[in-house]
């Protein structure tokens, strides 16, 4: 693993070329990194030495790592420098610019944009590079939960079966997404990550290239998990045991505008039509359905039978069919204040029992 000079630049530099620093220092040949970990932090001090070390561990050669703290005011950067890795220092822009600015410092053609909070572990980076060819667009694996002391609260999340291929972009034709990791379980193919330029509509790294992938290149899904996904008052998702109205709000904002951007790139990549209209995706009408619930609006017959409908129209588990369909009737039902409970319990972390939701409604 490469060990870099610390370089601070604020306001946001200019891009320079930079490729002696992603040669490995060990490698006669100096031959180009296959991976670069790029992890972007802002305010998590608390946490970025475990996201580095995790990385550093492994002791990758054919892999680089790159720090780039995004403005922090709570000591992160002081912790970087200690780190002995290349970092940089960039005026707050949110995470997809500081990504953006980490791709421009190395020509590494595969990236791992992993958060501040969360972890590898060990032998995950031997086991990505053993996956990784030039047809791969994106790898993805599981990630297990853990707390904020690195206890683990679940299992790996999402359940994924092994396979290699497009069918991916089936679904994502079909429905406008797809089961996929935190943005910690995901390997792109650099042209991938070039999407992120234009998708200035979003802060986040986890949207386009994800959904884009498919129709690029093959994804490759791993079973075994490789990472740790910290849960804790801070994450960015804003789901936890109170509803967040905004992170709602934002979800659907953005689900809508990563749609349109879809559309506006497959014809480059072959298809030309197909893809569903947003209003009718299941995703944006559950959030819609859970923007309601957490706004104390009253759910019409209508719109919970839209919402049933589509889920049972597209190729969902017959368990999930059944599970949700009982879930969206019985919030529709519950008073408002244990409606809210019911949906704070769903879309918080950890495992999810109906022992569980029937103990959140007490």
């Amino acid at each position: 693993m490469t060990a870099d000079p610390v370089v601070s630049r604020e306001p946001p530099p200019q891009v320079q070329d930079s490729f002696e620093a992603y040669r490995s220092a060990d490698d006669p040949e100096g031959s180009i990194c296959k991976l670069a970990i790029i992890i972007t932090c802002f305010n998590y001090s608390q946490f970025i030495r475990r996201a580095v070390e995790s990385v550093l561990s492994q002791k990758c050669r054919q892999c680089q790592i790159l720090v780039i703290d995004d403005g922090s005011t709570d000591g992160s950067w002081e912790v970087i420098r200690g780190l002995g890795v290349r970092a940089f220092r960039l005026a707050n822009g949110g995470q997809r610019k500081a990504c953006l600015f980490g791709l421009e410092q190395t020509q590494a053609p595969f990236v791992l944009f992993l958060d501040a909070d969360d972890e590898l572990l060990p032998e995950a980076l031997e086991v990505i590079i053993g996956n990784l060819d030039d047809g791969v667009a994106k790898l993805q694996f599981p990630l297990k939960r853990i707390d904020g002391d690195g206890n683990v609260i679940s299992g790996p999340i999402p359940e994924l079966q092994a396979f290699r291929g497009r069918e991916l972009a089936g679904r994502v034709l079909r429905t406008g997404v797809y089961a996929t990791p935190p943005t910690s379980g995901n390997v792109f193919r650099r042209d991938v990550c070039e999407l992120l330029k234009d998708a200035d509509y979003d802060r986040a790294v986890d949207g386009i290239i994800l959904f884009a992938a498919p129709f690029i290149g093959d994804v490759v899904s791993l079973p075994q998990p490789l990472g740790l996904y910290r849960v804790h008052d801070r994450n960015d998702s804003g789901f936890g045991d109170e509803l967040n109205t905004q992170a709602l709000h934002r979800d659907l904002q953005r689900f809508v505008a990563r749609t349109e951007h879809l559309r506006r790139i497959l014809p480059g990549y072959g298809y030309r039509s197909g893809l569903v209209s947003t209003e009718h995706a299941y995703f944006y009408r559950e959030r819609r359905f859970y923007l309601a619930v957490a706004e104390g609006e009253r759910i019409s017959f209508a719109s919970l039978s839209g919402l049933v409908g589509r889920l049972w129209r597209d190729k969902n588990p017959l368990r999930m069919k059944v599970s949700m369909t009982l879930f969206f009737t019985a919030v529709s039902l519950l008073p408002r204040d244990r409606a809210r409970k019911a949906l704070a319990y769903r879309l918080g972390a950890g495992t999810r029992s109906t022992r569980g939701l029937i103990r959140a409604l007490t």
